[in-house]
């Protein structure tokens, strides 16, 4: 899916979401395809999901996102640090 389809299906939502297809540009990680693995009621259980799952697949490229947000602002810098938590 892309972002504004992800929107129209889970309003007003966390999610945790995997990037199918991405790229980088300018600095910018684009998410040309997505896929919502989970919704979740608030951030924190939405961070407790996202870090489960990066534990056990630390090589999936995993997001946790707001629906809210009309448009994604991913800094390359943050997305590599994110990679390489674990």
């Amino acid at each position: 899916m892309r972002w504004d389809q992800v929107r129209d299906r889970y309003p007003h939502q966390w999610v945790l979401a995997e990037a199918i297809e991405a790229h980088s540009s300018a600095g910018r990680r684009l998410l040309d395809e997505l896929t919502v693995v989970q919704e979740y009621p608030s951030s924190e259980a939405a961070m407790r999901g996202y870090l489960d799952l990066h534990r056990r697949s630390p090589e999936r490229e995993l997001y946790v996102l707001h629906t809210d947000r009309e448009e994604l602002d991913i800094g390359e810098r943050e997305w590599l640090g994110l990679r390489r938590a674990g």
